[in-house]
């Protein structure tokens, strides 16, 4: 009975020391959450996440003169992996003929139209113009027995005479008409010749054509480099399986100069107005989280956009660096620090400590004031204080107990 009392008293102790531990504060504690003014160099800044890319590429181009043959996108069939390196002349991809062989096919219908066609036409004037020929021949015989007849008829009354060389006149006159006819069934039937064979030329000149570009759509690298996947309007990958739109760019994929990088991030409409031309960055790496880079915005769009999973606005913003490694690739994960503000010897305080009420922004000190603060700019950790505090000042970063009775001290006006 005796130990139990003893055991009960014990863990009672114990429990009161846990109370007091934890509920009761202490100096050390009210200690722990003081911090001191500081004083010097401040700095603002935005961070972002963006993409590595490189600042220019070669592009990889599918067939030229699709748009021709009213073809305006060809799907990827087949394309070597995202990153491979690549030699001069190496296959790149297959797009998908399928397309450019059904307007092949219906060509070669067209030229076997023509060639019958062509060839029907040269025999119907052959055969034209041979008869037109022997209706000369058969004239140039009446003429000339006109002629005999009128020679041999001097004996003849005149009325005969006067017969015969009315009949001989016509056979003459006949003759010219024939033969300036001839003339004029021989430049029609050249037109008719002819046009059917410009018709002819025309569809093997394109028929050579679409050969040439269906040699093209086995793709090939123009120079040595690494591939790398051509990217949508929003950003995404384009490998096998997406449409090449070969009535526009004509972009299959693309080989990155890697000496020059740069990258490509979207600041929120809020904050896109702190953003200039020329503003320091520094450049981080997720692949290399040691790794700090230095850039310098390059550029900042004028016009908003929506991004895919989201409703906010943002404005896309480039960046180029400064100087880079070999080990830095395109698609690589980057988190920008966007310096937007240097201040010299200014006051600032973390931005726990700053307390606001409706009509008033104070700090708690640790002699236990609510002093009114004038602030300034801020970064993502801490805020300028321009007025009402002293350097060096100790004050709560939380308020502790009681705090809204403390004397609270206003700016001077």
């Amino acid at each position: 009975m005796k130990k139990r009392s003893i055991t009960v008293i014990v863990i009672i102790i114990l429990l009161l020391s846990l109370i007091v531990y934890f509920f009761m504060p202490d100096k050390k504690k009210a200690e722990a959450v003081l911090t001191t003014v500081a004083f010097g160099d401040f700095t603002t800044s935005i961070t972002t996440t963006g993409e590595l890319e490189a600042q220019k590429s070669e592009k990889i181009h599918g067939p030229n003169g699709l748009n021709r043959f009213r073809i305006w996108q060809v799907k990827i069939n087949n394309m070597v992996p995202d990153g491979t390196i690549v030699d001069s002349g190496d296959w790149v991809a297959d797009l998908d003929r399928t397309e450019l062989i059904n307007k092949k096919n219906d060509l070669e219908t067209e030229l076997d139209k023509l060639t019958n066609q062509y060839a029907k036409t040269r025999l119907d004037t052959s055969m034209t113009l041979r008869q037109a020929r022997e209706d000369i021949i058969n004239i140039r015989y009446a003429k000339e027995e006109a002629k005999i007849k009128y020679d041999q008829s001097q004996y003849e009354p005149p009325a005969t005479i006067r017969q015969i060389k009315i009949d001989m006149e016509k056979t003459e006159r006949k003759l010219k008409q024939t033969e300036k006819n001839y003339q004029l069934k021989l430049k029609r039937a050249q037109a008719d010749v002819n046009e059917v064979l410009a018709s002819l030329n025309q569809k093997k000149r394109k028929y050579e054509n679409l050969q040439k570009i269906l040699a093209e759509f086995s793709v090939k690298a123009p120079k040595s480099g690494m591939l790398i996947y051509r990217r949508d309007w929003d950003g995404q990958k384009q490998g096998i399986g997406s449409q090449v739109n070969v009535g526009w760019n004509n972009v299959v994929a693309e080989l990155p100069d890697l000496s020059k990088m740069r990258t490509r991030t979207y600041v929120n409409e809020v904050d896109v107005s702190k953003v200039k031309v020329g503003q320091e960055v520094n450049i981080g790496i997720d692949a290399f989280p040691n790794r700090i880079y230095q850039g310098k915005v390059e550029s900042v769009a004028n016009i908003g956009q929506q991004m895919r999973s989201s409703n906010a606005k943002v404005f896309e913003v480039i960046i180029n660096l400064i100087k880079i490694d070999s080990i830095l690739r395109p698609a690589m994960t980057t988190k920008n620090e966007i310096i937007t503000g240097t201040f010299s010897d200014v006051l600032y305080v973390p931005l726990d400590a700053i307390q606001n009420t409706d009509s008033l922004t104070y700090v708690i000190t640790a002699n236990n004031k609510r002093k009114e603060v004038l602030l300034g700019h801020s970064n993502d950790n801490h805020i300028i204080v321009k007025k009402g505090l002293e350097k060096d000042e100790e004050i709560y970063l939380l308020p502790p107990e009681g705090y809204e009775d403390f004397t609270l001290i206003n700016l001077e006006k």
